[in-house]
């Protein structure tokens, strides 16, 4: 019998047992040198029946934040209440716990917002309908793009907008993987992601960055000389130059201690790092190399548990602060998950950070 099919019998049920019942170190998320374990501190907004605030945005008069729901709502804060400002289809019904039982076809979520000053228009990533646009009055978005190359956008993720340039930079995460399908799509280190530029003015989309390993969050940074983009499998953030003598070419502009979402610059020119999770040594092996995580993939495990594995069994949210250079300034935790967990962006506002997490029914603020 060949000696790989003879490895994967007997490790696979070896692997389904420990990862059941283990708590031991190889799971749980590492601790991070210097960080602040103060985010349980922060106040919580709920938002009555929907789930999945991932991205937020304010408008030019500070309204809001906006934030997308896993049903395809876009909602607005509105000092008291969450009220409906716009949709990105004229269906409804559709449910969030897919994603939490690993199915669902119809499953939607708007990851991505953001919002240009000079028109007010409101850009939308959904994830599985593309590039989305709905003016200052809310009601139901329009189709911006859809597909690119001749295939349609399979899972569109995070953007950013260049108002002096009038363009969209955004992701495509896999062309073999749907947003639901997020988990197999990090455990096989799946590279088929694109990192895209969509000119407003001309309707033309420019591919950047080809075989990209789960690319999410975008941002410019302030002199608009570079761009970032998350890779959430390697836990990297890239950069990609826009100017300057390395115009066109990448490098890694950090690594990280686990999972990175979206990224959001703050006013001083700094970049918010929300992390899904730690990743603790066996998730980093996992993420690693692709026949371990397939062979993960084989054991009889609902989403729970692999998304257990994956975080570390312990729901948790780690805030990381980077420089304009790629430099680690601050980390800031709920180490035991009691408030936040699972955060996917941090919006720097007036002395406060706006909090929001693709798996839970609420947005955070904590005050710096």
């Amino acid at each position: 019998m060949n000696l790989k099919l003879i490895s994967t019998a007997i490790a696979l049920p070896i692997l389904a047992v420990a990862i059941a019942v283990s708590t031991t170190g190889i799971f749980t998320p590492p601790q991070v040198p210097g960080s602040h374990n103060v985010l349980h501190a922060s106040d919580r907004i709920h938002i009555p029946g929907a789930v999945g605030p991932e991205s937020l945005v304010f408008d030019p008069s500070g309204g809001g934040p906006y934030t997308g729901v896993a049903d395809g709502r876009i909602l607005k804060w509105d000092g008291g209440d969450w009220v409906e400002f716009a949709v990105t289809s004229s269906q409804r019904g559709f449910v969030f716990v897919a994603i939490q039982s690993g199915n669902g076809a119809h499953m939607r979520k708007a990851i991505g917002l953001t919002l240009p000053y000079k028109t007010s228009d409101l850009y939308i990533a959904d994830a599985y309908l593309g590039l989305q646009v709905v003016g200052p009055k809310g009601g139901i978005a329009s189709p911006v793009v859809t597909e690119v190359e001749g295939q349609r956008l399979r899972f569109t993720n995070d953007m950013d907008i260049d108002e002096d340039k009038n363009v969209i930079y955004f992701t495509d995460t896999s062309t073999e993987f749907y947003r639901r399908q997020f988990i197999p799509s990090v455990l096989t280190l799946d590279k088929t992601g694109k990192l895209m530029k969509f000119d407003i003015s001309t309707k033309q989309v420019t591919i950047l960055l080809r075989g990209l390993t789960f690319p999410n969050g975008v941002s410019l940074s302030k002199d608009r000389s570079f761009l970032l983009v998350a890779e959430t499998t390697t836990r990297k953030i890239l950069r990609f130059w826009l100017q300057g003598p390395k115009n066109g070419q990448h490098d890694t502009f950090a690594e990280l201690p686990g999972f990175p979402d979206n990224i959001r610059r703050n006013p001083d020119g700094e970049f918010w790092v929300a992390l899904h999770s730690k990743a603790g040594l066996l998730s980093k092996w996992a993420s690693s190399w692709s026949w371990l995580g397939k062979m993960i993939l084989k054991l009889p495990l609902d989403f729970k548990k692999l998304h257990y594995f994956l975080v570390g069994g312990r729901p948790h949210a780690t805030a990381v602060k980077l420089s304009n250079k790629g430099e680690i300034l601050r980390v800031l935790e709920d180490v035991n998950g009691t408030t936040l967990r699972f955060i996917s962006e941090i919006e720097e506002r007036n002395g406060k950070l706006w909090i929001g997490s693709v798996l839970v029914p609420y947005v955070g603020i904590y005050t710096l």
